[in-house]
């Protein structure tokens, strides 16, 4: 069956936190007319709220900026994904959960102009963000094409993010960014690691300078990248992900080799994890597949 996933992620500087979000809704429409066939546009992390010039996530700023997820700004950002006829993820949003909590919120925005999924960053970045920690991970299925797994910046630095999204059937793993630290070099390779060992497609999109260190990539299953900045400069990823590509390295393995979701046979042992409390269970091991 042909899956194919036209995306463009979008390494752009923010944009100030209270602009209305007919100047971003400009942004997406201009990536469209330069590349109409795109299905999927991502942006990076908190691309709608920067606070200046350098931008200090002030925390002032960002606790009034929040909204809950029924909130005039998500109903806008639904009506624009609506009328483009596209899958949006805007990046993060501030999000005021139902008990005053401040979350970081990945929106996946259909082209129905519904929420199809969000996500809370599990992992803030600490000591020096000031969110409250999600408490569960998030899928979202794109009709007849695939599954998307949600993941905020410092999530891929823990591997049992990514892998539990693949265990969750996601094929591609959206990582949207807002690194403005040197620490950006490793997380290149963190995106080719988390690709490599849970046999996904890795989206890891950073913000542009002069705020963020840029080096956004697109990462095939395999760990090949398919496209990448190699600098902090605006630039337009675009891929056209063939998403049964995961469905091969799976069945063959990686470089015809190894095939990590096939290690345990039927009858073995589970394998405790203390640090978790729990186990890797060979009868629950395999990847949730998607149906298209």
């Amino acid at each position: 069956m042909h899956r194919t996933l036209s995306l463009v992620a979008a390494q752009a500087a923010p944009r100030l936190i209270g602009e209305p979000v007919s100047a971003f809704a400009d942004e997406v429409g201009e990536i469209l007319r330069t590349r109409p066939d795109t299905r999927l546009v991502v942006f990076p992390e908190l691309h709608l709220f920067g606070d200046g010039d350098p931008d200090r996530q002030r925390t002032e700023a960002l606790q009034d900026s929040a909204q809950p997820l029924d909130g005039p700004r998500t109903q806008e950002l639904r009506q624009l994904a609506g009328d483009l006829g596209i899958w949006l993820v805007p990046g993060s949003v501030c999000e005021r959960g139902p008990e005053g909590q401040l979350f970081n919120t990945q929106l996946v925005l259909s082209p129905e102009g519904e929420l199809a999924g969000h996500y809370r960053k599990v992992f803030p970045w600490r000591p020096h963000e000031p969110y409250d920690p999600g408490d569960r991970f998030t899928t979202v299925d794109v009709d007849g094409v695939g599954r998307l797994g949600l993941n905020i910046c410092y999530d891929a630095w823990f591997p049992e993010v990514t892998r539990q999204l693949a265990w969750m059937g996601a094929e591609v793993v959206l990582n949207v960014v807002k690194t403005t630290t040197p620490d950006r070099r490793q997380e290149v390779v963190l995106a080719q690691a988390n690709a490599i060992t849970n046999q996904v497609f890795m989206v890891s999109v950073n913000c542009a300078g002069p705020v963020g260190a840029g080096q956004s990539l697109i990462v095939d299953p395999e760990g090949r990248i398919l496209a990448s900045s190699t600098d902090d400069r605006p630039e337009l990823l675009a891929a056209d992900l063939d998403l049964t590509h995961v469905e091969r390295v799976r069945a063959e393995g990686t470089e015809g080799i190894n095939r990590m979701w096939s290690q345990f046979r039927a009858g073995e042992s589970p394998i405790d994890l203390p640090v978790y409390g729990g186990r890797m269970d060979p009868a629950t091991w395999t990847p949730r597949p998607f149906t298209p």
